[in-house]
């Protein structure tokens, strides 16, 4: 599979929310569950990608993980997942 530019929503076992970046989303989420990946997911570990989407630049992918993550509540990231065309 082709590297792209992503940002990925995890699914923890404590029922929380992780969003992140990543050109290669299985990959990183092998590190998350290893406990390589980030701080949060080594505290709260990550059960299932519920949410990915690809963008054309590294640069539109960060700043959407941004958004996710600092002006979303968890309604709103519920929301996002579920109206995606992720299964």
């Amino acid at each position: 599979m082709p590297k792209g530019n992503f940002v990925y929503i995890l699914l923890t076992e404590h029922n929380t929310l992780y969003c992140g970046y990543s050109d290669d989303v299985e990959k990183r989420f092998a590190e998350h569950k290893e406990g390589k990946g980030a701080k949060y997911t080594r505290a709260f570990k990550p059960v299932k990608i519920v949410y990915t989407k690809e963008f054309p630049t590294k640069s539109e992918a960060l700043k959407e993980e941004y958004r996710i993550k600092h002006k979303l509540n968890k309604k709103q990231k519920l929301d996002l997942i579920s109206n995606s065309n992720n299964d």
